[in-house]
């Protein structure tokens, strides 16, 4: 690939997605945008780059961008978020929100649905403790593919054997041919909204836990600040970030600090001083 050719994409995927590509990645552009400019009919990434620059047609620019935003995703990541989830960020907001009895979970970059559908099967898994609460999870993606396919609940072999234990998939799932479908309570749990984490959440409402996780690896340090900063203010001031293992907040905003004990986890910085209560401790 022409070193202009690699500059203008990864120019264009910054500006519509937040994604940054290294110089190493053009090997990265080629396997995924290759299958891009043959379902559009242009023979290789020279008429790709050549199309975009002459004409801007906006289904090869979102068919571009949603190619190189598709990341992986599998069922409970990691784990211990969801272990975090159910005790400890659970029982502290079901106990400062008797009231209203109403919590509100954004999961952002959805991808395919296994992160809300973790967080679904591990409330329904809660049962008669959350039966009277109303519990919403609104997941996001940038990605209309990914998310008729989140929607859609359906998933392969591959997909299932990849993080979800095997009595969670036979009591949520069934089998239709080669897929597994899963159960429609636990999709109906779930609203799908497109959205880039580049533009202002507040449309989205407000919210007591954000799932942001690994996904900042891929922005600059500006857009980090920017899309934390923004989170901050929809996320009410005893509310939960959760970032990805890899992830901080240290040296991009000063609105969040961790959450002492809880690796991963992120309060609002005038919370940072909370302690875990005993009874909700659980090793990291």
């Amino acid at each position: 690939m022409k070193p202009e050719d690699f500059d203008f994409l990864s120019s264009l995927l910054k500006e519509r997605s937040g994604l940054v590509l290294a110089r190493d990645k053009g090997y990265l552009l080629e396997s995924r945008l290759l299958p891009v400019a043959r379902r559009h009919g242009i023979k290789g990434l020279d008429e790709l780059v050549a199309a975009v620059r002459a004409r801007r047609d906006a289904a090869l620019l979102r068919d571009i961008t949603e190619a190189m935003t598709t990341n992986e995703s599998l069922f409970f990541r990691d784990i211990k978020p969801f272990e975090i989830f159910k005790s400890k960020v659970l029982p502290d907001l079901m106990a400062s929100r008797q009231s209203s009895r109403t919590i509100k979970i954004w999961c952002a970059a959805s991808s395919s649905g296994q992160e809300p559908y973790s967080i679904a099967m591990t409330l329904k898994e809660e049962g008669a403790r959350v039966a009277n609460w109303r519990i919403e999870i609104v997941a996001t993606d940038i990605s209309v593919e990914m998310l008729e396919k989140a929607k859609a609940g359906s998933y392969s072999q591959f997909e299932v054997q990849r993080g979800l234990p095997i009595n969670l998939l036979l009591k949520y799932f069934k089998q239709v041919g080669d897929k597994w479908q899963i159960d429609n309570a636990l999709r109906g749990m779930v609203k799908y909204r497109e959205f880039n984490l580049l533009d202002d959440p507040a449309t989205l409402g407000s919210f007591d836990i954000i799932f942001c996780r690994n996904v900042l690896i891929y922005f600059d340090p500006p857009t980090k600040t920017k899309v934390l900063d923004r989170m901050s203010r929809i996320l009410a001031p005893d509310g939960f970030l959760y970032l990805g293992g890899a992830e901080t907040v240290i040296g991009v905003t000063e609105r969040f600090q961790p959450l002492s004990g809880y690796r991963g986890v992120y309060c609002q910085a005038q919370n940072a001083a909370r302690q875990p209560s005993p009874m909700a401790q659980v090793a990291v």
